[in-house]
Formats: C-alpha cells, sequence, structure tokens
C-alpha cells in the first residue's frame, strides 16, 4: 500500500485518519491476506504540525505490516539556517530519509527530495548530491533489468506543468531529475510521489512516475481531490519483478475505477457525458456500448472534474478549505450516446482487468 500526505494538522482530521481512513486500510490488508504486505507513506504524514507524527503513529500501528516513511515539505523543521537542519525531528520518529531495502526481486528505495532554502517555509524540489552518490552505489548492486522502485515526495515531473504553463515549477517538480533518470536507465523504473493532490501517471522514456491522489483528498474538505480522483491510496502487486496496480478510494470498492456525469452535468461541455478515470494511463481502453453494441472510445479532453467544479467553486461554500479550487486533469473523457437505453461504459486496465459501469 501506498498512502500519500495524510497531512493531519488539528484533532479533526487526526480523528479522520484515525476512524475513517485507517479502517479503510485495515479491511485492506486483511483482503489482501498476505504476510509479505507492507507500507509506504510518501510523505506530508502531518501538515507543520509534528506533534501529530503521535497520531499518525497511532494510524501506522494499527496496519500491523512494516510501514517506511517519506519526508515531506510539511514534515520539516521550518526556521533553520540551511536544509540540513530540517529532519530532526522526523529522523527521531522514523530514521534516515533515504535508504533502500529489497523484497522478492523488487529492489526499493526512497529519497528526500524536498530542499529547503534557509528562509520561512521555502523549498524547492531537489536530489542533493549526497543523496546521488550513495544512489549511484547503490544501484551497483542490483542487477541490470531488475525493477527498481523509488518512493520521493515531490514528484519528478507531472502534467500539471504543461496544464499550467505560466506556473512556477520549482516547488511542485525535481529540478534535477534528469540526473536521476539516467541512474534509472537499465532498469524497470517506477517513481512513487505525492505532495500535488491529485492523480497523474506520467510515462517519460524507461521510467513509468506515479503522482497519487492523496488520502486527505483536498485536505480533508470533502471526498475528492481537486482533481476529482478520491481521496485514497494505491495498491501494488508484485509477482517476481512484474509490478501491477491499483487506486483504492476510501470507503470504495477497490472495483470503482472511473465516475460518470450524466449529459449537461459538465459546465464546460454541457451536451455531451462525461467520465472521470482518474488512474487512467495511455494502455487504458475506454469504451461505451448501447444495448451491447460498442459505439466507440470517449475523447480524452484537458478539463475539470464537474464534482470538483460543485465542491470547491465559490465563496460560499461549506468547506474546510476555502483557497481549495478546481484543478485541470488529463483523465476527463467525453461523449455523446444516441440512447440512454441499456448505455454501459467499460474501461479496461493495462493489465486486463475490466470495470464496467450502466448508466
Amino acid at each position: 500500500m501506498l498512502l500519500s500526505d495524510t497531512q493531519i494538522q488539528d484533532d479533526y482530521e487526526a480523528d479522520q485518519l484515525l476512524t475513517v481512513a485507517a479502517p479503510d486500510v485495515q479491511k485492506t490488508i486483511a483482503s489482501l491476506n498476505d504476510p509479505n504486505s507492507f507500507g509506504i507513506g510518501c510523505g506530508d504524514l502531518v501538515f507543520d504540525k509534528l506533534e501529530l507524527f503521535k497520531e499518525y503513529n497511532q494510524a501506522i500501528q494499527m496496519y500491523d505490516i512494516p510501514f517506511f516513511q517519506v519526508i515531506g515539505n510539511h514534515d520539516l523543521d521550518f526556521g533553520g539556517r540551511s536544509d540540513a537542519t530540517t529532519t530532526e525531528t522526523f529522523k527521531g520518529h522514523f530514521g534516515p530519509t533515504y535508504y533502500s531495502w529489497n523484497r522478492g526481486e523488487v529492489h526499493y528505495v526512497v529519497l528526500d527530495d524536498v530542499f529547503y532554502l534557509g528562509v520561512g517555509t521555502k523549498y524547492i524540489g531537489h536530489i542533493p548530491e549526497e543523496q546521488l552518490a550513495w544512489l549511484e552505489q547503490d544501484l551497483k548492486l542490483v542487477e541490470k533489468g531488475k525493477t527498481v522502485v523509488v518512493s520521493l515526495h515531490i514528484p519528478s515531473y507531472t502534467g500539471a506543468v504543461t496544464r499550467y504553463p505560466d506556473r512556477d515549477t520549482l516547488g511542485g517538480t525535481v529540478s534535477n531529475r534528469e540526473h536521476l533518470y539516467r541512474m534509472l536507465e537499465g532498469y524497470n523504473a517506477h517513481l512513487m510521489s505525492g505532495h500535488t493532490h491529485f492523480n497523474d501517471n506520467m510515462i517519460r522514456g524507461h521510467v513509468y512516475e506515479h503522482c497519487h491522489g492523496t488520502v486527505c483528498g483536498a485536505w480533508w474538505s470533502g471526498p475528492i481531490c481537486y482533481d476529482g480522483t478520491p481521496g485514497g491510496y494505491a495498491i501494488y502487486q508484485t509477482k517476481g519483478s512484474e509490478l501491477q496496480w491499483k487506486y483504492k478510494g476510501i470507503g470504495m470498492d477497490v472495483n470503482e475505477q472511473f465516475r460518470v456525469y450524466p449529459t449537461g452535468y459538465h459546465k464546460d461541455f454541457p451536451d455531451h457525458m462525461s467520465l472521470n478515470c482518474w488512474n487512467y494511463d495511455p494502455a487504458w481502453e475506454i469504451s461505451w456500448f448501447e444495448n451491447g453494441i460498442k459505439k466507440g472510445a470517449p475523447e480524452k479532453r484537458l478539463a475539470l472534474d464537474p464534482l470538483s467544479m460543485e465542491m470547491h467553486t465559490g465563496p460560499d461554500l461549506p468547506t474546510r478549505r476555502k483557497w481549495v479550487e478546481p484543478q485541470l486533469n488529463d483523465h476527463m473523457f467525453f461523449f455523446k450516446p444516441e440512447s440512454n437505453d441499456n448505455l454501459v461504459i467499460e474501461a479496461k486496465d493495462r493489465f486486463g482487468n475490466v470495470y464496467l459501469k450502466r448508466v
């Protein structure tokens, strides 16, 4: 299980983690019934309130499986003069901020890519030379062709760079990512990241990056992230060195992999039906059927999720985070059925799993 951005800031959010999110994870662990299960907390375990590591650790203890932690930008000791002063509290709870281990045929690595600039709470995404030199030596012990999974909080890169080209990406991507990619050449490489509060799958040459939706959704302000992805976590399963995965929404069946909206619900495309397939990548196949006849594949468009527009737009909404706004995503699809009679939408993921919704 990979859980990103639990990001608790007060007693209410800690209670949500302990009474809503953690029991969902417990049920997933029980359903998998695998003694080799383990978890990764992919950073922003708390939201600047480092005393809440206590409550975070209570959740971890509920899972009763080994759990590895990644440091996030909201897990730092701010106020020091350099990046070297930021990790004392985290290390006191969890140990080092970069390390590696093996499970079966897969090599796992955790990196600390949050680089504090020594002023206020400012940081950039950057992997220091000390870590790169260590990783270079670490990978010398891993045979080429093996699967290497690298977990880091700030994604190396996301689609938001092109979705919002005017934004400063220094705090949202890793500035020296190309050096990391070169070190991972020859491996079946997967990067696991969080930080963004949206779900994004990026395939860049030999590297597949999974940027995960968050346990807290849009900062515990409702059941979804601001791209419409349900608040949740990812389940990865290995067979040998082969990796497969699904995204699990909290409170949802694991086979719930997309949401359908009726014609007229999306304000920007009112004459289309739409769907959000949050863990989509280019290997997925999405189709719709009318009366058992395949009619076609919906068109993927850069768009907002209409439920996020409904929940996160306007000053008078009862959200806990007034600054949350809907964000463009790359996993919205649109189509015009000829008839709504016996209308079925089918999504098949890259592993051949088929998910159906009858509308």
